[in-house]
């Protein structure tokens, strides 16, 4: 799978190695496919940036599984993001990808970790500015605390519960070199569209 896996710093904790990230995904994929008995309306769309490789696994897991090919694609949220006015850099806007008819679906929003909400009700109003679906989910591969929104999700990979002098970094093959999750120490970058 990996061909290299940066080593450890002092100050990182290793959570979850590539196979236990593996068998979390797997587990999600199977809880998906269990509480939707229409899996041909069931599309996965993932959040950029690790929420769009983690919804092209979960499709194939979901697929190995059942059978069923579902709809997968992908949304930026940068222009829903509620501190879009106050940050200092220019945002990097990446490809809302939704070609299928959201009408009638099963929508399931993926992304990496979960934290204030704020990304996921930004993904929403996205969602919604394309289409209606009839449902939508919310997967995510991990659950770090610190609502500041009334967003739960239907699918969790880990509860993994932080300090705020804490975050969760995800690291995964498609777009860091490696399957792993650390927690390592200072608070999230206000702006560093790594908070959920």
């Amino acid at each position: 799978m990996s061909t290299h896996v940066p080593r450890l710093r002092a100050e990182q904790k290793l959570l979850l190695d590539a196979e236990a990230l593996s068998r979390t995904l797997s587990r999600i994929a199977h809880e998906i496919i269990e509480r939707n008995d229409d899996l041909e309306s069931v599309a996965l769309v993932g959040i950029h940036t690790r929420g769009v490789p983690l919804a092209g696994r979960l499709a194939e897991l979901i697929e190995e599984r059942s059978g069923v090919e579902v709809e997968v694609g992908a949304v930026d949220i940068t222009f829903h993001r509620d501190d879009l006015l106050a940050r200092p850099d220019q945002p990097v806007v990446h490809a809302t990808n939704l070609a299928f008819e959201l009408g009638g679906t099963t929508c399931v929003l993926v992304d990496d970790v979960l934290y204030t909400g704020r990304t996921i009700r930004a993904a929403i109003e996205t969602l919604f500015a394309h289409g209606r679906p009839a449902r939508v989910q919310l997967a995510v591969l991990v659950d770090r605390g610190h609502r500041e929104l009334p967003i739960r999700p239907d699918y969790v990979g880990k509860n993994l519960p932080t300090a705020r002098s804490e975050r969760i970094q995800v690291e995964l093959e498609e777009t860091d070199g490696g399957d792993r999750i650390l927690l390592v120490p200072g608070p999230e970058e206000r702006f560093s569209g790594e908070e959920a």
